[in-house]
């Protein structure tokens, strides 16, 4: 099968186009797919860059999100069919093979039925920050109905998905983003308000916003200088949640604030083997299935590439202005 090796660390240039042996099924709960989309990442990138999470030498296949149909099932596996169209975050990380490729063999249990109104690119689009901003929103950020989210980087992967699903839970929700363009396309994904971080100063935009009260939660996924900024714009006895490593930090205002701070990383489930949380993972895919299905909520794809674009499609990711997902189209 044709796949895509990363054969050492560095620029897009060490990914290549390959041919390898199809996966199969070795195990009797595992399942085979055929894979007609997957998902770029920016995780993709960083591992591309800096290395796998695991001592497994390289060549990897990268790549976590997956939709395909199934083509074979292994003897106990009775929740799926040969025919079934699924979706999926599993592998890519650096030990188990990734979905830059044709086919793929997984256990059944991290396996979901893809929304039946969306096509293959459109589900393997999702399904990585369909979890992330659901644990941050949600598991993480305990968000309420009628309360106010501030939710960085809105159109981007995570983003454009975290605005959509504070408003199914009736908040009200602030968004930054770089351009007109990007503030037009969250404000038509139901965003209450959006700024133009360039234009203004992001803190006295939130404070007017909220008659000087900040931010119930604040989703971060930016980080840096971004995660510090956010403890100014949060409301006394709020939740600031982020993605990624705020560095170094003097919390005393944070501290005066009594804010609930904490760390939304996906991956660890699947990394740490933890089974109850990928539970949790396949629930929520199941439930943003069934949202999709009725039209509340939409992923966004801003390209398509195939698998003799990768490097030009890491290269993309990497310029961090994507709107939306990039995916790859088999």
């Amino acid at each position: 099968m044709k796949a895509i090796l990363m054969t050492e660390t560095g620029s897009p240039e060490v990914l290549h186009l390959a041919n390898i042996d199809e996966p199969e099924i070795s195990q009797p709960a595992e399942v085979k797919i055929k894979i007609k989309a997957a998902s770029i990442n920016p995780i993709d990138t960083k591992i591309r860059k800096n290395g796998s999470f695991y001592s497994q030498p390289l060549p990897i296949v990268l790549g976590c999100d997956g939709a395909g149909e199934v083509i074979s099932v292994g003897e106990t596996v009775s929740n799926f069919k040969v025919g079934d169209e699924v979706w999926f975050c599993h592998g890519g990380l650096g030990q188990e093979q990734g979905n830059y490729a044709e086919y793929t063999v997984i256990d059944s249990r991290w396996v979901a039925l893809k929304p039946k109104t969306s096509t293959f690119s459109e589900a393997a689009s999702m399904p990585l920050v369909l979890i992330t901003a659901w644990g941050a929103l949600f598991d993480k950020g305990h968000l309420k109905h009628n309360e106010t989210v501030l939710i960085h980087a809105g159109a981007g992967g995570v983003g454009h998905v975290a605005i959509q699903l504070a408003k199914l839970k009736g908040a009200k929700v602030i968004t930054t983003v770089s351009s007109e363009e990007k503030a037009l396309f969250c404000k038509s994904l139901g965003a209450d308000h959006v700024i133009i971080y360039s234009e203004c100063d992001v803190e006295s935009e939130i404070k007017s916003l909220t008659d000087n009260k900040g931010a119930n939660l604040i989703i971060d996924t930016v980080g840096g200088e971004v995660f510090k900024q956010s403890i100014s714009s949060a409301a006394y006895f709020g939740r600031l949640i982020t993605l990624l490593d705020p560095g170094q930090l003097n919390l005393s205002e944070a501290r005066m604030k009594n804010l609930l701070i904490g760390f939304e990383l996906m991956l660890t489930p699947l990394l740490k083997n933890l089974n109850t949380a990928r539970d949790q993972h396949i629930n929520i895919l199941n439930q943003c299935a069934q949202w999709v299905d009725k039209g509340y909520l939409t992923p966004h794809i801003s390209n398509v590439f195939s698998l003799n674009q990768i490097t030009d499609a890491h290269s993309k990711i990497e310029q961090g202005h994507t709107t939306g997902k990039s995916i790859i189209k088999m």
